[in-house]
């Protein structure tokens, strides 16, 4: 399996490298055919200047179909290896821009199906979908993984687990990613600044605005993480911009943000003020068939030696689609690690085996 994983982590996947994505997306096929054989339905979605999508049925035992889902895009440009390649350290850390987040959850997913099959244990078909565009919001591949939600008795979603313990993902926080863009006009800065309107001087009053739209005490939180503007000192700024992540835990807080954002104002009335974007993700929240898929795993857990936790993150993922429309999902049931978007990011290969156990366990339970 950590052979497996340090094959796809060769793999450069960036979400914004149509060609890599495209390359990997195909190698990744070819692999899964090595583990498993042929898929009985396979279907592919052109994902446009983002990653293909890839559905890949095998059939079961049992008359119920598990979603898996999967994610191959990666936040790691292209040339990231030359300088990070994968290693399996000498403490029993296995790292590699992707490992944990999430080419990891990706072989264990398939090991777990191959593990009922070589056991000969009851199995319900699989449909193993693999995105190319999660790590930008899913703008492409949403409509394909509510509708192969519908009909699922259950999605398993196979990212990166949480903590030193691994808790699965229960709770996530919805997420919106907007811009705000202000044009002014542009003046000499010292003979006629009178004449203009600096958009920069307006974006530094509305930053102030959007980041007071928080309110911790509900889980929501809202970051500026990227500004820009004007083209030189001397110059009254014509143009700036910045751009707004926000995350929420309580669905109704899209309409106190959407309010919120809608009424930022300058003080100079010559400045005017565009925002665009909108919102990626839902919040995941705790549904009754999603405990219940939760209370299972814990007690597949427990026959396999180990207490299963649960937990709420920041984080948003495809999981929270299926969710938002009241059906059984239940996330975090990849890698044991740490570091998602970062140059610590790394698997525990330890934990592989247990981890590939437990989706097996889930899977075979919804084939009883």
């Amino acid at each position: 399996m950590t052979d497996d994983l340090r094959t796809l982590v060769e793999l450069e996947t960036p979400s914004n490298d149509k060609e890599l994505l495209t390359a990997g997306l195909a190698a990744i096929e070819a692999w899964t055919r090595r583990r498993l054989g042929p898929p009985d339905e396979r279907r592919h979605h052109d994902g446009g200047p983002h990653g293909d999508m890839l559905e890949l049925l095998y059939r079961g035992t049992a008359p119920a179909t598990v979603l898996v889902l999967c994610h191959y895009d990666t936040v790691w440009p292209a040339g990231t290896l030359a300088d990070w390649p994968f290693q399996v350290t000498e403490d029993g850390r296995a790292s590699g821009p992707g490992a944990f987040d999430m080419k990891c959850g990706l072989v264990q997913a398939v090991w777990a199906l191959r593990l009922l099959r070589e056991l000969d244990l009851p199995r319900p078909a699989v449909r193993l979908f693999l995105n190319g565009d999660e790590e930008i919001g899913s703008p492409v591949s949403r409509p394909h993984v509510e509708r192969l939600s519908e009909d699922a008795a259950a999605t398993l979603v196979c990212e990166a687990a949480a903590g030193p313990e691994g808790a699965l993902k229960t709770s996530r926080k919805g997420g919106g990613i907007f811009e705000l863009t202000v044009d002014g006009v542009e003046a000499h800065a010292g003979l006629e600044p009178e004449r203009g309107a600096s958009a920069v001087h307006a974006l530094a009053e509305l930053v102030t605005q959007v980041v007071a739209s928080a309110d911790p005490a509900l889980g929501t939180t809202v970051n500026v993480g990227v500004i820009s503007g004007g083209t030189g000192r001397n110059v009254v700024a014509g143009q700036a911009r910045c751009g707004i992540d926000v995350r929420i835990a309580v669905p109704a807080e899209t309409a106190r943000i959407d309010a919120a954002f809608a009424a930022l104002r300058p003080s100079d009335p010559r400045v005017t003020v565009t925002l665009t974007g909108g919102w990626a993700r839902p919040p995941m929240v705790p549904n009754p068939a999603s405990s219940r898929l939760f209370k299972e795993a814990l007690t597949i857990a427990a026959d396999l030696g180990w207490t299963a936790r649960e937990t709420a993150v920041g984080g948003a993922s495809d999981g929270n689609f299926v969710a938002a429309l009241g059906r059984p999902v239940l996330d975090g049931l990849g890698a044991v690690g740490d570091g998602a978007h970062a140059r610590h990011e790394h698997v525990l290969p330890a934990h592989m085996p247990s981890r590939t156990a437990l989706i097996a366990g889930l899977l075979a339970g919804c084939a009883g």
